[in-house]
Parts: structure tokens; sequence; C-alpha cells
């Protein structure tokens, strides 16, 4: 578990250095989050890593519970996201970064306290406890991005995207799920890596490849842009849809 929680310190102080020294205009500012304020995103990462906490600690369903309270009911994960953020909007820009840096601390900590293939609850069912940790790094990955674009910084993709990628690639089968389709054959990523080297994942005789920049990968299944604005290729029987449904959220 060391290695993967300290990937994700490694994506928390990416963030924690935008933040720092903001003032109260610029936690107002739209992310690229649609609809979302730079304090709203801060305010969700603190909320879903208090659901990991939960989860870490066995009581995952509890700490739902108290972050639902009060909000009208939701009807799938991407609309509790978002009811829970409107149920604690407003808070002062000072006391969302100080609960979300607590998060932060909690979460990692917690996380150390499991072996890897320990078992855990999350929204979509029970999961190792590093795959947990990898969800995580995911999401402050997407989200350290929204800030950024809201500040108009750019920044610069790194090796880190290698855990993401992978989780992309492992969770293929749960995003056919989780659209209602029939799951895919074999698929294999062929992808290259920020500093060029190649990062493959899949069997070689894998039917369905889908070939190109990691980066660009990641972004997809971020749902931060579409396949069609990248150079990601695809070839094989389940090309097209592995593309349109690849997620690393759930």
């Amino acid at each position: 578990m060391q290695e993967i929680v300290g990937v994700l310190e490694e994506q928390q102080l990416e963030l924690a250095a935008l933040l720092a020294g903001l003032d109260d205009d610029d936690w107002s500012r739209p992310s690229a989050c649609a609809g979302w304020s730079i304090s709203d995103v801060v305010l969700h990462l603190a909320q879903s890593n208090e659901m990991a906490i939960g989860s870490t600690r066995g009581d995952f369903e509890a700490v739902l519970g108290r972050l639902l309270e009060g909000a009208p009911p939701a009807a799938n994960v991407d609309e509790g996201a978002a009811v829970m953020v409107v149920n604690e909007r407003g808070r002062p820009p000072s006391e969302v970064h100080a609960r979300y840096q607590r998060s932060c601390v909690d979460l990692r900590e917690g996380l150390l306290r499991h072996e890897p293939g320990d078992r855990v609850q999350w929204v979509a069912g029970q999961l190792a406890a590093r795959t947990l940790a990898t969800t995580r790094l995911a999401e402050a990955w997407i989200h350290t991005g929204d800030i950024a674009a809201g500040l108009g910084v750019e920044l610069d993709p790194t090796d880190r995207l290698w855990h993401i990628a992978r989780l992309a690639w492992r969770t293929i089968p749960y995003a056919f799920q989780r659209a209602g389709r029939d799951a895919p054959g074999p698929v294999a990523f062929r992808l290259i890596a920020p500093n060029g080297d190649a990062w493959d994942f899949g069997d070689d005789n894998a039917p369905t490849v889908i070939t190109g920049s990691a980066h660009e990968l990641c972004q997809v299944a971020a749902q931060r842009a579409t396949a069609s604005d990248t150079n990601l290729t695809g070839e094989g029987p389940d090309a097209a849809e592995v593309l349109e449904l690849v997620r690393t959220f759930a």
C-alpha cells in the first residue's frame, strides 16, 4: 500500500500547490467541472475523501448517510455527488480548504492500515483497498485538472498516469455493465507515457486494441475529452464502445 498511497500523496500535493495563496475571489472562479466553482470542486473532494475514509474504517454507509442528510433523493452516483455539494455549498473557503486538507491526511492514514487486497465498501460495491486508493488518485487527478483550468494554469502530465490508465483498463467490464451493455471481449491498451515509454496493458492476442497517448486516454476516461477529439485509435470488435464507455470513476 505504501507505493500507491505515496503516489496519491504526490497528486494531493500538486493540488495543494494550486490552492495555496488563493483569495476568496479565486475560490469563486468557475472550474472546468461544469456548474461547479473551485470551492465546489474542493468541497466534493473533501466529501468523497470522507466517504473513502469511512470505507477504510468500516462505516461507509454511516458517512454517506451523514453527507446526504437533508438532501433530495438522487437517481445515480453522479446526481448523488451533485446533491452533496449543493447540500453544503456556500461554506467559507478557509473552512472548505481546512476540511479538504484534513481529509487527505486521514485518507492516507486509513488506507495504510490495510493490506492491498483487503476488501472495503465503496459506491459500486466492494473492492480491494489498493483499488480504492487508485480511484482516489484518479479523482484527485481529474479535479486537479478542473481547478488548474479554472486558474488558467497548465499542468504537465506525469508518470502517475500509469496507475490511472491501468485502472481504466481493469474496470472496462464495470464501465460496460454500468451502461447496460454486454461485457466486451479481451481488450488491450498500447499507450505512450508522458516520457515516451510504452505502457502496455492486456494480452498480445487481445482482439480489441486501443493505441495512443496515455494522457489522452486518461482524459477520455475522466470524461474530460471525447476520443474523437484525441489521437487515440482503436481496432477490433469492441474498440468504439470501449472508447465511448471507458471511465475511472463510479
